[in-house]
């Protein structure tokens, strides 16, 4: 069997199992899965389902879902169409087929701007809210995106390929086939054979100076750039030009710098001098010799790592500045990072180079020391086994895309069976998933509704804030706690699809609701759910249950009935005034769910008592420290110090007492201190001459 064939299998079984899992029909549990790896992907801003068949125009008129308001996405409609099947063979998609789909959703376009056929729909139907949302903000949107999401095997190769113009407006089709999906899945690549081509289809090669030097250095170029090609090379590929934490940080749609827009439209001349240019990666590049020097005539894999901004605006202003966009240029430093390097390299590049918008974009990368505390709890914590189990498992955090897949396939068939067993599959999450749990618990559930990406984004912000010097805040109780969140929040998606009350359709934003609802209401009495008894028990009590279903059936109707004016559900389960109408109706603190919360005075005593035997620990592990390195140690870092007289009295004094152990005994303070000072003293290079 092929790695493609079997990961289709285990794909198949990943989405009939969530089907299972949360009462869903397969094609919607595909939508769901397909969503977050179109949002994380940059494809889209945030997978909406609103499934849609009928007749129309003596054809079939048919949609899953689309990517948001365009209002919110530079003018993009994208629109969303499923292809998936439970075949165990792969099936080959040929481009007959993949034009026989886009045709459904080019009706269903057309059909939406059709007032006859709109009256026809049900309003409440998510047909119906799709193509009033198409209607209302057709006037705004500058280009469509058809995007088929397939678990078959495409044999033509089209990327954002030109479909067809409605009323001047032009459509560009995209298919992610069962290859696209594994890649990105396994690895984080988006489009790994997309070549952008800028001689053939931008105009012209681009003039480059060979920058990088050494043999240890990655191959480098400075290049500079016409703010034409750049701008036509955003109108086609999009933010999916932007690496996926520069996106989902600088949030660069529809939002144009100021002073960008400014220099653009009264100096463009002098747009090159002003502006800082961009950084940009990419996996490899041909590159021609002409009579006036080199060019860069196309380039595989093209990401930017920082210049979104200037990417964007200048994407913006060439609609409506067509004149002065063509004086201007862009400087551009484009490394080859190979793949096994990229993850460590690519956030480095993006955190070093220098940011017009002092956005700390690369403080919240896959690297960043959260992500690594949260990886390293998650392989070291065992979970208890709980009423449905007879052994303790852990739960998988994969902090880069692809980690969960790579640990598994590099082992053997006996060592993937005892790794499955550790890691089961349904014990697995990613960091938007962390930030989704997170916020809802934040009671942010309209900011969990904007989609994966800007939700993560908002979270981001507010752990680069909280994670201090050494993030002493996220330890052992804030992991467990955490997965008391996860498991919560999945129990409420099963218990939202199977309720009696449920209509179909905004599960996502009813479920993050409900929960917020919840939190929401235990704070208002200075009480909390009790995470560490889910921890416990590895699933939620009824009593729990039962109150998530009446936040849920409340959180639905909330949802469902919008303020005059507003048709469109989705939408409006973004608006911070959904939110405020669900925190104004009915509290929900009866007996029952008072039998599942408890004061938060006895839930921070746990936190304190654990940072307080930490504290214990780490002095304990510090006087040992001082105690093994010994007095001989001690004794030359004395004299190394006072040669060069880098500490100060104290240090010397207590680095003295060290240097007399065991004829004098430093205290637990005294041993931090000659801690610290010592890790002063390696970094100008001491090393004692025992060798330690």
């Amino acid at each position: 069997m092929t790695e493609l064939a079997e990961f289709n299998l285990q794909f198949i079984a990943d989405v009939q199992g969530d089907a299972d899992a949360l009462g869903l029909v397969t094609v919607e549990a595909f939508f769901e899965k397909a969503g977050d790896l179109l949002s994380e992907a940059g494809e889209i801003e945030n997978a909406n389902r609103a499934f849609h068949e009928s007749s129309y125009s003596r054809g079939i008129a048919q949609i899953d879902g689309y990517g948001g308001d365009p209002r919110e996405s530079d003018g993009i409609l994208s629109l969303i169409l499923c292809d998936f099947t439970l075949d165990k063979e792969i099936r080959p998609l040929y481009k007959e087929h993949a034009q026989k789909l886009s045709q459904k959703l080019f009706r269903f376009l057309n059909a939406s701007l059709d007032d006859r056929f709109r009256d026809k729909l049900e309003e409440t139907s998510p047909g119906f809210g799709l193509a009033d949302l198409i209607k209302a903000t057709w006037y705004s949107v500058e280009k469509v995106k058809f995007i088929i999401v397939s678990n078959g095997d495409y044999r033509a190769r089209t990327d954002a390929d030109n479909f067809e113009v409605i009323d001047g407006k032009p459509i560009t089709l995209s298919i992610w086939d069962i290859k696209r999906l594994k890649r990105f899945m396994e690895q984080g690549q988006v489009r790994a054979d997309t070549v952008i081509n800028f001689k053939e289809d931008f105009g012209g090669g681009i003039p480059l100076l060979k920058a990088s030097g050494g043999n240890d250095a990655l191959e480098s170029y400075l290049a500079v750039i016409p703010g034409k090609q750049l701008a036509e090379i955003y109108d086609k590929w999009g933010p999916r030009l932007l690496e996926a934490n520069v996106r989902s940080f600088l949030q660069v749609r529809g939002k144009v710098n100021k002073g960008i827009r400014d220099t653009i439209r009264d100096e463009p001349h002098m747009f090159f001098s002003y502006n800082n240019g961009l950084s940009a990666t990419a996996d490899s590049v041909e590159i021609e010799k002409t009579e006036t020097g080199y060019q860069l005539t196309s380039v595989n894999n093209l990401q930017i790592v920082n210049g979104g901004q200037t990417t964007a605006s200048l994407y913006t202003a060439s609609k409506t500045l067509k004149e002065q966009i063509q004086q201007v240029f862009v400087q551009m430093k484009l490394t080859l990072t190979p793949k096994e390097c990229s993850e460590e390299v690519v956030p480095r590049i993006s955190e070093y180079a220098n940011s017009q918008n002092k956005v700390n974009a690369a403080d919240f990368f896959a690297n960043h020391p959260f992500h690594i505390r949260i990886e390293e709890l998650s392989r070291r914590i065992l979970s208890p086994a709980g009423s449905d189990s007879y052994r303790e498992t852990k739960w998988f955090y994969e902090r880069a895309r692809g980690q969960f897949a790579d640990e598994r396939s590099r082992r053997t068939q006996t060592e993937r069976t005892k790794f499955d067993k550790e890691y089961p599959r349904k014990q697995f999450f990613t960091k938007t998933d962390l930030a989704k749990y997170e916020n809802t618990w934040l009671c942010c559930p309209h900011i969990v509704s904007l989609g994966a990406q800007k939700n993560f984004s908002e979270f981001a912000k507010k752990i680069g804030k909280n994670w201090g010097k050494e993030g002493s805040a996220f330890n052992e109780v804030w992991f467990k706690r955490l997965i008391a969140k996860t498991i919560m929040f999945r129990e409420t998606e099963k218990l939202v699809s199977s309720a009696e009350w449920y209509e179909g359709g905004y599960r996502a934003n009813i479920v993050t609701y409900a929960i917020s609802k919840l939190v929401h209401d235990a704070k208002s009495v200075t009480m909390v759910i009790d995470l560490d008894l889910i921890w416990k028990m590895q699933q939620i009590p009824d009593a729990l249950k039962t109150s998530l279903l009446i936040a849920g059936k409340l959180a639905q109707n909330i949802i469902t009935t919008p303020p005059e004016g507003i048709r469109n559900f989705s939408e409006w389960a973004k608006k911070p005034l959904c939110w405020q109408r669900l925190t104004e109706s009915e509290s929900l603190l009866n007996d029952t769910f008072r039998s599942v919360i408890i004061p938060s005075e006895l839930a921070d005593e746990k936190v304190r008592e654990v940072k307080a035997e930490k504290a214990l620990d780490d002095s304990i592990n510090v006087e040992l420290e001082v105690f093994n390195l010994g007095k001989e140690f001690w004794s030359d870092a004395k004299s190394w110090a006072k040669e060069r007289g880098m500490l100060t009295p104290r240090e010397n004094s207590i680095i003295e007492i060290c240097a007399a152990i065991p004829l004098k005994i430093p205290s637990p303070k005294q041993c931090e201190i000659a801690i610290e000072a010592l890790k002063k003293l390696k970094v100008e290079g001491f090393t004692a001459l025992n060798g330690k």
